[in-house]
Order: C-alpha cells, then sequence, then structure tokens
C-alpha cells in the first residue's frame, strides 16, 4: 500500500464530508491526497464522444474545486478523472493508498439502504481500508467503536481503530457481541450456565484482544464492552454517539473477493456514523 488518502467523488453532496473528512485525517497525518473522479457509462454510441468530454470536464472543474478548497490547511492535493468502470476504477487505485474514501448518501433511519451492490463491492474488494462518510452531520460524537471478534480481521479493525482514536483524542470502546444458539422449541428457556458461559468466553476474548494496547497508547482511554445480542445491530447502537466505527472484513479468497462478512454488510447497510472496514 502507498502512503496517499483516495477519495472517490461525484457531484453527490455528500463528497463534500467525504472530502472535509479525508482532509483533516490528511492534514493531522502528513499524508498526500488523492481526489478521483470517474466518468462512466459510456457505451460508443455514435454522437457520444461530446457528452463524454463535456462530463470528463466537468468532473476535472469539480475536482479542482475540491482540491482548491482544502489546499489552504497545507495539504497534498492532487487530483485525477478517470474513465471507465467506477468501481472498477476505485478498486484500481486502492492498490497503492493508505484509505480509500466514499461517500453514502445514507441518512440515518428511515432512509434507504447505505450503498448498493457497487459499494458494497469497493468496501469489500479494496486492497486498503476503506471508509464510507455517510450523509449526516456527526459533529458532537465522541468515541471509537470497534467490533472485535477474535478474528485476524477483527485484530486489524482493533489495531485500526486504536490508531485513529489516539489520533483523535476520543476513548475507543471495544464492543465483543455475544449470541446463544436458538433454543429448540421443546427445550424452553436457555440453561444459566450456558449464558454465564458465553457471556465469560467472550470477555475473556475481548481482553486477549486489547492485549498490550494500553502499553502502545498509553493516553488512550479504552472501554470494553460486553454485550448479548447480535452484533451488526450493537455496533450500530453505539456507533449512533461515535465519531466513528471500525470492523473487520472476513476475505474468503479470490471467488468471494467482493463479499463482505455478514456483520460488516449490514453494518454498512444501516450507516450510524463514518464507517472504516479494515481487511
Amino acid at each position: 500500500m502507498g502512503e496517499a488518502i483516495v477519495v472517490g467523488i461525484t457531484d453527490a453532496a455528500v463528497t463534500r464530508r467525504a472530502v472535509d473528512w479525508a482532509a483533516q485525517r490528511a492534514a493531522e497525518r502528513r499524508q498526500p491526497l488523492e481526489l478521483l473522479a470517474v466518468v462512466g457509462g459510456a457505451t460508443g454510441a455514435v454522437g457520444e464522444g461530446a457528452i463524454v468530454e463535456a462530463a470528463l470536464a466537468e468532473a476535472q472543474a469539480r475536482a479542482e474545486g475540491e482540491a482548491s478548497r482544502i489546499a489552504a490547511g497545507g495539504i497534498e492535493v492532487r487530483t485525477r478523472v478517470e474513465r471507465g468502470n467506477p468501481v472498477s476504477r476505485l478498486l484500481e487505485a486502492s492498490e497503492n493508498a493508505a484509505l480509500l474514501v466514499v461517500g453514502s448518501d445514507y441518512r440515518g433511519p428511515g432512509s434507504k439502504a447505505a450503498r448498493g451492490a457497487h459499494g458494497l463491492r469497493i468496501a469489500a474488494g479494496a486492497h486498503c481500508p476503506v471508509v464510507v462518510v455517510p450523509d449526516l452531520d456527526t459533529s458532537g460524537r465522541s468515541g471509537v467503536v470497534v467490533g472485535v471478534d477474535g478474528s485476524p480481521a477483527g485484530e486489524k479493525a482493533v489495531a485500526f481503530a486504536a490508531a485513529e482514536a489516539d489520533r483523535l483524542r476520543e476513548p475507543l470502546i471495544a464492543v465483543s457481541v455475544w449470541t446463544p444458539l436458538e433454543v429448540p422449541r421443546n427445550m424452553g428457556v436457555y440453561p444459566v450456565e450456558y449464558l454465564e458461559n458465553l457471556a465469560r468466553l467472550t470477555e475473556e476474548s475481548l481482553g486477549i484482544s486489547l492485549a498490550g494496547l494500553r502499553s502502545q497508547y498509553p493516553d488512550l482511554t479504552i472501554e470494553p464492552r460486553v454485550e448479548r445480542g447480535y452484533p451488526s445491530q450493537i455496533i450500530n447502537e453505539l456507533a449512533a454517539q461515535a465519531r466513528l466505527a471500525v470492523v473487520g472484513s472476513h476475505g474468503r479468497g479470490a471467488l468471494a473477493r467482493f463479499l463482505l462478512g455478514s456483520i460488516s454488510q449490514e453494518v454498512l447497510a444501516r450507516l450510524a456514523t463514518v464507517t472504516a472496514v479494515v481487511r
């Protein structure tokens, strides 16, 4: 991965939120920023050339306008406009990026799903962490929420979230969720011992995942949370008051490269805050 933060920009209003989020991180971490606009949909039909050229010119002007708007902060900003499939171009850009940032037109509960198939493919197929910025005002919120499940992807999510929480000077809210097996109809209720063991094992696993963070980030406030329920629901409930949420994406080989794990996909489907997907 490279050092630049790549931001996919469009004519959607949320683009400004995505650019602002990326610009702040770039300034604090002294990273270069690349604004990438992709003009897609061309079919090669007769008479299409002039339309494509106009679209490219408009995209270039939009990218340069955003670059000028944030350049005053001393950030190294470059722009790039390409033709082609937006998903493919963004995934290609992620190969040499430290972070890929995209916007979502999701506006909270009651809105349509946060990302369609294209957005989910970007989050799942990128070669670097992906940050999805919803069209929500998150000012006044506090904390970085991370879903912890003890998997390799989960460990990477914890590392990413801890670094971001330390950068933002926000508490790290690390949540592990346990879900009991569905009770057979003839069983009635769960044995108390079973529930207590699930909670204890989850708490122990969370402690292992967080071990070492306090020595690495001595000024970081860490708030471990063990909850019973369904992971994506719990994560988004906590994220609704947070500045950032972080989840891991479980890669399952080349065939499933464009598939997210069910939990991360469900978190993205109902974005509660700016959300990072780490794999």
